[in-house]
């Protein structure tokens, strides 16, 4: 059997959850929600059992696994009705993992992942990409942290009413710092993944508590923006939180284009690893991959490759660092957070 997977990120739940969106939700997010094939065959992308993305139980096995579920809210929703759609993508998670009880269990607290690991399931954490709700309603977060969110995130890539992505260098407002407070305050983990520098910077002004970049690479070895520098790397080290490594091919090499993102190798891969392991980040690295939300090398198609991706961390970097990248790191941040 693999060793157990706490991956940060994915975009699994928008692509099963999306054709259950209301009808006008679906028309204003246009096609951020689809990959090639989803929206003519959406039967085989709306069951978590077996479908066509990245993460399904079938591809999973026997891998005991905890898998943070986004759901995306995509930049096009109105605020007035992003918390319509983060609940009806959230209602559509959860009611597959009750579906498949024998086999996942929705998770509602960090207490409750370690149990599903030990016993082989997988542990359905929900998390948010782009809460901008939170500017109209910040007593949801409250609400949704009881209903078993554990982490979110604040924007995605354009400027937003509470921060701002990397396509701008607008910083955080007064909305997306209240929001931070309570989300600390709630003990609901702040995603740093998608703040431009300059939010970056703000958020490590206010932040009383750790915080995590769930699906960032190194921009010292690959020179988006998207990639954490080694400051911030450094910061997030020093505040106790974590970091995913994203499986997304041109967040990992210079040279991938849209025709060779299959092509990017382990190699390539393993040099965002080495560099943060030289910036003493053994025990602060995760798992991130973005699957179902951005296009990634042929070694790391799905999660049925996770068990040779493992035997490949671990003749390259030693077992121990294997452990601690797949698992271990992120159920120890969330269980002391």
């Amino acid at each position: 059997m693999a060793y157990p997977v706490f991956d940060l990120h994915c975009d699994t739940a928008d692509r099963i959850g999306w054709a259950t969106l209301d009808l006008d939700l679906r028309f204003t997010a246009g096609t951020d929600g689809y990959f090639p094939g989803d929206e003519t065959h959406p039967q085989d992308f709306d069951l978590i059992e077996g479908n066509a993305c990245a993460i399904s139980l079938a591809k999973i096995g026997n891998t005991p696994w905890a898998q943070c579920f986004a759901t995306f809210v995509p930049d096009e929703i109105p605020t007035a009705h992003a918390a319509r759609f983060q609940a009806q993508i959230m209602a559509h998670m959860s009611g597959q993992a009750m579906l498949n009880h024998d086999r996942m269990v929705n998770v509602r607290s960090a207490a409750d992942i370690r149990p599903a690991l030990k016993d082989g399931k997988v542990a359905c954490i929900h998390t948010i990409e782009n809460a901008t709700f939170f500017a109209e309603d910040p007593a949801l977060i409250e609400v949704l942290k009881s209903l078993g969110v554990l982490m979110s995130s604040l924007s995605w890539n354009a400027q937003g009413p509470l921060a701002s992505g990397h396509d701008t260098h607008a910083g955080l407002t007064a909305a997306g710092i209240e929001a931070l407070t309570q989300m600390e305050h709630a003990g609901m983990v702040l995603d740093v993944s998608h703040l431009n520098d300059e939010c970056f910077d703000e958020v490590v002004a206010h932040a009383t508590r750790p915080f995590v970049a769930s699906h960032s690479n190194s921009r010292t070895v690959c020179g988006v923006k998207r990639n954490l520098t080694d400051d911030q790397f450094r910061t997030i080290r020093d505040m106790g939180g974590i970091v995913g490594l994203n499986y997304c091919s041109k967040f990992l090499s210079n040279d991938a284009t849209d025709k060779t993102t299959a092509d990017v190798t382990f190699d390539q891969l393993a040099a965002h690893i080495e560099h943060w392991l030289d910036l003493g980040g053994e025990n602060i690295i995760a798992l991130g991959g973005d699957w179902d939300g951005a296009a990634v090398p042929t070694f790391l198609s799905d999660a049925s490759k996770m068990p040779e991706f493992q035997n490949m961390l671990s003749r390259h970097f030693g077992k121990t660092v294997m452990q601690k990248l797949c698992s271990d790191n992120a159920l120890a941040f969330f269980e002391r957070y």
